[in-house]
């Protein structure tokens, strides 16, 4: 299936970089509830545990914006809130540490709850939510980055050791897909042991991003983020990259 973006300058195979992802001696099974589409792999087919912690998860994060609906539309950071549920605390913390709103980090917050959810039950979890991507893995994996039209798209290959720590591998663009960037970056990923941290991260990176005579602003950027590991920016044929990375660039 292919969707055309108005708001974007290229067209974008809708969930095409599903694909990007090794994994393939792995349980795959998706996991879709209203605008969450998860698509998972585990060492069993975890479908019914993993659709009722999405359940738990996306109620959660309704009923506090049902009662609190500047949450929702804030692109700002918002006050901590002890009494909340973890995942909005997690949330909230990591738009506080990206200075952008908490919604900026409900993609990666979900695959994060979801995945560590998952954990209790199989020993390896990948979860991908709308390009941002939780890991946990006996083995190293590799993750391509799709950046668009840029000549860079599906070059740069991160290899991605989560053996000893889960971690998150989340991607914003301002020419690829729906998600609102003020920026127009064609790849921002960013890794942590936050998933949601990466989320945010990567939004806020990406806001930077007009021309690719910012990357350096970008990767500067990234580093005063705490528990930020790596970043990698791709802008048109330039590509800046930071931190503890592992990768390789296929011709």
């Amino acid at each position: 299936m292919r969707k055309i973006l108005k708001n974007k300058n290229i067209e974008y195979k809708e969930r095409n970089y599903r694909n990007l992802i090794t994994g393939g001696d792995l349980c795959k099974f998706k996991v879709c509830l209203d605008e969450s589409d998860l698509f998972i792999k585990a060492n069993r087919n975890l479908y019914k545990l993993a659709r009722g912690a999405l359940l738990r998860f996306r109620s959660e994060i309704k009923n506090y914006i049902d009662k609190y609906p500047f949450f929702k539309n804030s692109l700002k950071p918002v006050k901590e809130d002890e009494t909340a549920p973890e995942i909005i605390r997690l949330m909230i913390k990591a738009g506080e540490l990206c200075h952008v709103g908490p919604m900026a980090a409900v993609a990666g917050a979900i695959a994060e709850s979801v995945g560590s959810e998952l954990l209790k039950y199989s020993s390896e979890i990948i979860i991908e939510n709308g390009g941002d991507i939780f890991m946990k893995s006996n083995n190293i994996r590799k993750v391509s980055i799709f950046a668009g039209n840029s000549p860079l798209s599906l070059r740069v290959v991160l290899n991605i050791d989560s053996r000893n720590h889960a971690l998150g591998i989340c991607t914003s663009s301002g020419t690829v897909g729906p998600s609102l960037s003020f920026g127009k970056a064609d790849a921002v990923t960013v890794i942590s042991q936050s998933t949601a941290l990466a989320d945010a991260a990567a939004t806020a990176i990406g806001n930077i991003i007009k021309k690719k005579e910012d990357i350096d602003s970008g990767l500067k950027y990234a580093q005063n983020i705490s528990k930020v590991l790596g970043a990698v920016i791709i802008k048109d044929d330039k590509i800046g990259l930071w931190g503890d990375i592992n990768f390789a660039v296929n011709k």
